[in-house]
């Protein structure tokens, strides 16, 4: 082998070493004798080097994994040997291999397994139990490589062959379920056998092979026969291991494969009966806070397993009928409840995680009962205080600076939520008593109460609205007792002074219950005022926490759109009091605003709706409006001229990013206008025509580009909607400027605007389109014509979305029925667009953009189709619109499986059946005696063509050319 190249196998190795290496596993890879190299070097411990023996087990997987079938008997004879000698060497070594050495070891002979066991190596497992016995070493190799071949046939975590085609993935399942039929006949009873010989031998002394012979047996539970190991002999021995403290994980966990095997439901509730019984006996039932809780987290998913299977088994016994024996499961279920309980209530959140399916499935089962007992309802409010207790955050938990823990916590919430709110379906008379409860015995002494308590009490009314469903957030009328009950505690909470508790968490969730429940305020309008002033001030929007100010804007924009017609009262107080927190900081003052620019969007936006649903006359909500607006354009004409001269690059950007967030802002006041209170109703058109003026000369400006352009583009977008015609004079220039020097993203992101402009003005932007038609397709093909390099992937993908982009442009003007912009254009430039969107239908492999080509044919034909259309147009269907629907679903790319392909053939079929409507007979007789017998089509098949082209259903054609 070459020893120079083996040396970059070292992680330490430098880079070129390693490039050295891979290209010496490609080139061994490839070479048909280099395997033998590397089998002799394992068969007899050649290399020392830890690195090189793994090597060497990798050309041979290769070998073994894709060119088996090329060797010759005798070749495959020796890789048997190979392996086995090296086997057997394992166990006179001096020091055992790596354990990665030793688990691609295992791999190399499961892969074997799979590729001779059912032909030339049926003696695999007995081979190698007459080579290791009971010598240790040869036992972890033996476990490992069962391991190994259960990943190969089993293992549901293992993507067998993604890339192979669905044939050989199935070849692959037939093939795995043959070997453990096979298995199952002739060798797993001694398998079986032979993990009890292990257990027996080394559960004394050897912990880690016996844990790992546990594995084994857990993993081939699933898919062997059930009662080779749930019999007394294997039961008592787990049993006895659940006792010994390093094997009971291990034990555990086996166990709990036992009983999730599928079996009858009988059978199940009877082994998972006689298991506890054992298990209570053994005084694993009484759960010590202080026990180890690694143990406790895998016992806590047995016992989960177990009430999970006997609830299975109850479903089954009541569907099939058998209410003796549901009855009697039911029991057992109801046995197991105490225990349950003890691990809900674990301070450990994993072991309480792991109980919580059990816990949940029960519930469903009270929930189908007709009457609880007394201990049912007992169970039920000791589930109810567990979930209450369990969602109280803990003393470690960081709200600064959340870390995976804290993500582990959140997610744990969620489990602890779904079970509140099947507590609710079970009992919710018995849920929002006790959540009352709760919450009022907390905000009577919040004041010293600690803050988990304080914020579970609110989060708990806060979950009671997604627990107690109505329809349109009307929690406070219907059901009297619920909307008094929650009534009282809405008013407990905003008027017990709790919103000033000094921590984060107390703070957010009092905001976002009072959103969840803004119906309140409609009932008591008494109270916006106090959280009106609970948002503005220190509590909420000046709070010292970024994270808090930052969810109170978005809350408060909430608030005030919920509360509408209610907040007239306090309309220009609450504009006032937000005034400085709309401020844009630009980049040189050195300010730290009190709110991020996103955060600011959500405030303009709260003033834009308290200024147009208000009850002010539209003089008044003109001088409110520009009040807003003055000091944005303000700052913008200043911060251009300041860009303008500017010469550093990374001050160019901030002041860039700074008038974009003042279009920005400026857009997002637009938002609160609509079809009852439009711009025109509200006075408002001045103030935003004064806003387009202002903004408009930064497209000429020539730095920074991208940015500012994308700004002053999102704000006419808005204008189109909200102005109305009154935008269109402002077009043509904002066109030319965003015109010049762009680049494929630029124009991509510009087509939608003329699009929107033409799609909602139509005729009265005919003139403006035909002028700037032209330069508008230059600009695109310019861009489309740039040379790339041949691998620049983002490139093809922008010009490819670019195509598309123009494609959409000339449907959105033939589909207004604007056909005169392209037909104004001359007659060498309307062929250069008709040739592009032949092209684009035919010669590109991107169904979007054929499907659009094909509806701007078949528009174009049903406008210039018939007698009267332009002149040579008839000719252009048939030279070049009619072969277009041939050639397209002939090409190799034209991939009906691909659902956007199907849509383009369907257009393409639409686009014929329009010829067919507007050119009658004359286009039949043009496919039947020119068109399709140059394409050598049979004649029968022409004339089966014709018939369903002529057929009135567009229907019975469509699934024709499909077929």
């Amino acid at each position: 082998m070459d020893e120079q190249a083996l040396l970059g196998l070292n992680p330490n190795a430098d880079a070129d070493f390693r490039q050295r290496a891979l290209a010496y596993f490609e080139q061994l890879k490839i070479s048909q004798d280099a395997w033998q190299v590397c089998a002799e070097a394992l068969a007899q411990s050649i290399y020392s080097d830890d690195h090189i023996k793994f090597f060497c087990f990798q050309v041979l997987e290769h070998q073994i994994k894709f060119k088996y079938s090329e060797l010759t008997e005798v070749q495959q004879q020796l890789i048997r040997e190979t392996l086995i000698t090296w086997l057997q060497a394992q166990m006179l070594n001096p020091q055992p291999e790596k354990t990665f050495i030793r688990n691609k070891a295992a791999q190399v002979f499961a892969l074997l397994f799979v590729t001779e066991y059912l032909t030339k190596w049926p003696k695999f497992f007995f081979d190698i139990l007459s080579v290791v016995d009971l010598n240790p070493r040869g036992v972890d190799m033996y476990l490992r490589i069962l391991m190994a071949v259960d990943a190969e046939l089993v293992d549901r975590d293992v993507v067998h062959t993604s890339e192979a085609s669905y044939c050989f993935a199935l070849f692959e399942a037939r093939r795995n379920t043959l070997l453990k039929d096979t298995m199952r006949e002739q060798c797993i009873p001694s398998l079986v056998e032979s993990w009890y010989q292990i257990l027996q031998n080394y559960q004394y002394n050897n912990s880690e092979l016996t844990c790992q012979c546990l594995e084994v047996v857990g993993a081939y539970v699933s898919w062997i026969d059930l009662s080779l190991i749930a019999n007394e002999r294997f039961i008592n021995m787990l049993l006895g291991h659940m006792s010994v403290e390093v094997l009971r994980e291990e034990a555990c966990d086996c166990l709990f494969e036992i009983v999730n095997k599928g079996m009858d439901p009988i059978d199940k509730t009877k082994l998972v009966e006689s298991l506890c019984q054992v298990l209570q006996s053994a005084g694993l039932f009484s759960i010590d806070q202080e026990d180890d809780v690694d143990f406790l987290a895998r016992f806590s998913k047995l016992v989960n397993g177990m009430g999970q299977a006997l609830i299975a088994s109850w479903t089954k016994l009541i569907k099939n009928g058998d209410m003796k024996s549901a009855q009697d499961t039911l029991q057992a279920i109801e046995a197991k409840v105490a225990l349950m309980l003890q691990l809900l209530i674990h301070e450990d959140d994993d072991i309480s995680s792991n109980i919580i399916g059990f816990c949940y499935d029960y519930l469903h089962i009270l929930k189908q009962l007709s009457a609880l007992s007394d201990q049912q309802k007992a169970n039920v409010e000791a589930i109810m205080l567990a979930v209450m207790k369990k969602l109280t955050y803990d003393e470690e938990y960081n709200f600064e600076n959340e870390g995976e823990d804290e993500a582990m916590f959140v997610e744990y919430r969620k489990q602890l939520k779904l079970l509140l709110d099947r507590l609710a379906q079970v009992s919710p008379e018995l849920l929002l008593a006790s959540v009352r409860r709760v919450f009022n015995t907390t905000l009577q002494n919040w004041q010293t109460t600690r803050f988990m308590e304080v914020e579970v009490a609110i989060r708990l009314l806060y979950m009671l609205a997604e627990a107690l469903p109505v329809s349109h957030g009307a929690h406070f009328s219907g059901d009297v007792t619920k909307a008094t009950a929650l009534q009282d505690m809405m008013r407990t909470l905003v008027t017990s002074g709790v919103s000033a508790y000094q921590h984060t968490s107390v703070t957010l969730e009092f905001f976002e219950t009072v959103v969840r429940y803004e119906k309140f305020f409609a009932v008591e309008p008494q109270h916006i005022p106090t959280v009106l002033m609970a948002f503005l001030d220190h509590r909420g929007l000046r709070h010292t926490s970024p994270k808090v100010r930052s969810r109170t804007a978005y809350l408060f924009s909430r608030f005030v759109k919920s509360l509408n017609k209610q907040m007239n009262p306090f309309i220009e107080d609450v504009l006032n009091r937000i005034q400085d927190l709309m401020e844009l900081s630009p980049p040189e003052n050195g300010y730290q605003a009190l709110l991020s620019s996103d955060d600011q969007l959500f405030i303009y936006e709260t003033a834009g709706v308290l200024i147009v649903n208000s009850e002010y006359s539209a003089e008044r909500k003109q001088v409110l409006m520009r009040n807003l607006l003055t000091p944005l354009m303000e700052k913008f004409k200043v911060l251009l001229e300041k860009l303008m001269m500017a010469q550093d690059e990374d001050r160019q950007m901030a002041l860039a990013d700074c008038l974009n967030h003042a279009v920005g802002f400026a857009s997002r006041t637009s938002k609160a206008f609509s079809n009852k209170q439009t711009v025109k109703q509200c006075g408002c058109s001045e103030v935003y025509l004064d806003c387009l003026q202002t903004f408009l000369p930064a497209l000429s400006c020539p730095l920074q580009k991208e940015v500012l352009r994308s700004g002053v583009r999102t704000f006419l977008h808005r204008m189109i909607i909200c102005l109305e015609e009154e935008v269109l004079p402002f077009i043509p220039s904002a066109s030319e400027h965003m015109l010049k020097d762009c680049e494929a993203k630029d124009l991509q992101e510009f087509i939608p605007l003329i699009n929107q402009i033409t799609a909602k003005f139509k005729t009265q932007v005919s003139p403006f389109l035909q002028q700037m038609f032209m330069p508008l397709l230059h600009a695109i093909f310019e861009v489309l014509l740039l040379p790339a390099e041949e691998n620049d992937q983002s490139a093809a993908l922008e010009k490819q979305m670019l195509r598309r982009s123009y494609f959409a442009f000339l449907q959105t003007v033939t589909g207004s029925g604007m056909s005169e912009v392209i037909a104004n254009q001359g007659a060498e430039n309307v062929e250069r667009v008709m040739f592009t969107v032949i092209q684009g239908a035919v010669d590109y492999p991107d169904p979007i953009a054929q499907k659009t080509c094909f509806i701007i044919l078949s528009k174009l034909v049903e406008l210039w189709g018939g007698k009267d259309g332009p002149v040579g147009f008839a000719d252009f269907v048939y030279k070049h619109i009619v072969p277009a629907c041939f050639l397209a679903p002939l090409k190799q790319t034209f991939d009906l499986a691909d659902a956007q392909t199907v849509l383009a053939l369907s257009e393409c079929a639409v686009t014929l059946k329009t010829i067919h409507l507007k050119r009658g007979s004359e286009c039949i007789q043009y496919l039947q005696q020119e068109y399709l017998p140059s394409l050598q089509v049979a004649p029968e098949i022409i004339q089966e063509f014709c018939q369903a082209l002529q057929q009135p259903d567009a229907k019975v054609f469509k699934n024709y050319l499909k077929v």
